[in-house]
């Protein structure tokens, strides 16, 4: 994977800092033209994926894999194929997916389908209030239950810090590893926060090296140029 571009760098200064052997760095939370609210195209994602320096993405589109299927392949870095889906109780991500998962089930029914596929809970962003945040009391009923595997401790669309603080400190109270996502919904977003950690080969391994990886990144700035965007049509599935 090639070291992220001058232009990245100067926008998000953290890129410019040299891995150390075996070490990669993942976006564990990034959405394409496959969900309803992002108009990132493949190839804008693919040109973003260069000039980040990310290793691995985990593309998480809004109730839908599609999108992931087709470029777990495409791209310039690994894909993990994953799904950010709306629960009666707010958003729940899973990671190594397979199948998509339905959205509206309870958080407990969609966190048993996740783990059915022998894939990963992951809560993302689980206390910003101006997002579709899983409830507090859902959160740790799922954790008291042992269906959550890790927590989204710093989010870059977050704008307060004290809410991916609050994300941290749930974590480490439910003993599950933190990490870290752009939710990157334009391109130029992709890689303003991610986790570096060691090298990793399929969900188990993923979530060992995970409880040792360092949170890394800065909150996006939402402000940029407008600019007309024609969008192919797509299915949600």
């Amino acid at each position: 994977m090639p070291e992220p571009s001058a232009a990245a760098v100067a926008r998000h200064p953290h890129l410019g800092n040299p891995l150390s052997p075996g070490r990669v760095r993942v976006d564990l939370h990034s959405h394409t033209m496959w969900s309803g609210d992002s108009s990132t195209t493949p190839e804008e994602l693919e040109q973003a994926v260069v000039a980040s320096g990310l290793d691995v993405l985990c593309i998480t589109d809004h109730n839908a894999i599609k999108g992931a299927v087709e470029l777990e392949h495409a791209l310039p870095c690994r894909v993990i194929v994953g799904e950010e889906v709306r629960t009666t109780r707010g958003e729940l991500i899973g990671l190594f997916l397979q199948e998509r998962i339905p959205f509206g089930l309870s958080p407990h029914e969609a966190a048993h389908q996740i783990r059915e596929q022998g894939a990963l809970v992951y809560v993302p962003h689980p206390f910003d209030p101006l997002r579709h945040n899983l409830a507090e009391d859902a959160l740790r009923a799922l954790a008291a239950d042992g269906l959550v595997d890790a927590i989204e401790g710093f989010n870059a669309k977050t704008s307060l810090a004290h809410l991916n603080h609050a994300g941290v400190t749930v974590a480490r109270e439910v003993g599950v590893p933190a990490g870290a996502g752009s939710d990157a919904h334009v391109p130029d977003a992709l890689g303003a926060a991610y986790v570096e950690m060691d090298d990793f080969n399929g969900p188990k391994d993923f979530m060992a090296v995970l409880a040792k990886a360092t949170l890394v990144g800065h909150h996006w700035d939402q402000a940029r140029p407008w600019r007309a965007r024609i969008i192919p049509s797509t299915s949600a599935h």
